[in-house]
């Protein structure tokens, strides 16, 4: 075998040991986020036909020791972004996230899996344009999309939001503005 291939070949097998390793050390009850963890996702965010379109780049990680999901997520360069922990309560038997933005505001909520999908609600913390609640659902497709439909409890009544679809881009980076 040439040298540069066994080194390459040794390359791919440690990432690989790392990645079940760190694997090994999550918390079962993050289990439903795994398909997502390690992957970079770019999906366009504004309506068909807009004529400049926004793009979100989302990157799920393991953090805390394995005890929580870390996604960080930026829109357009960093025009707009935030960060989410995930992780699980144990006083609500439930997966519980918190969502800091770049706009000021802050969301808490509960997510769980649901016939192959993540369901998620969360209560809105500060000014966000009217928006109270948001509900949204994540589905990995068998095309591997990731699908993310959404709704809003804005001004008292629940609207439909968005539904993007993202694809796995390993070259996006997330970006927040300095």
């Amino acid at each position: 075998m040439k040298p540069r291939r066994a080194t390459i070949l040794l390359t791919a097998a440690l990432l690989a040991s790392a990645s079940f390793a760190g694997a090994a050390d999550m918390n079962p009850r993050l289990a439903p986020l795994a398909p997502l963890l390690g992957k970079t996702w770019r999906g366009t965010v504004s309506p068909p036909g807009a004529a400049k379109p926004a793009v979100d780049v989302s990157r799920f990680e393991l953090a805390l020791n394995g005890q929580a999901v870390r996604n960080r997520h930026s829109i357009d360069d960093g025009a707009y972004g935030g960060e989410t922990f995930i992780l699980w309560e144990e006083a609500k038997q439930s997966l519980v996230y918190y969502y800091f933005t770049t706009a000021g505001f802050y969301t808490t909520g509960t997510m769980k899996a649901v016939d192959g999908a993540l369901e998620s609600h969360e209560i809105v913390k500060g000014a966000a344009g009217g928006i109270a609640e948001v509900k949204a659902t994540h589905r990995l497709l068998p095309d591997g999309r990731l699908q993310v439909t959404s709704r809003y409890l804005k001004n008292g009544v629940w609207e439909d939001g968005r539904e993007t679809h993202y694809v796995e881009d390993p070259q996006a980076v997330v970006r927040f503005k300095e």
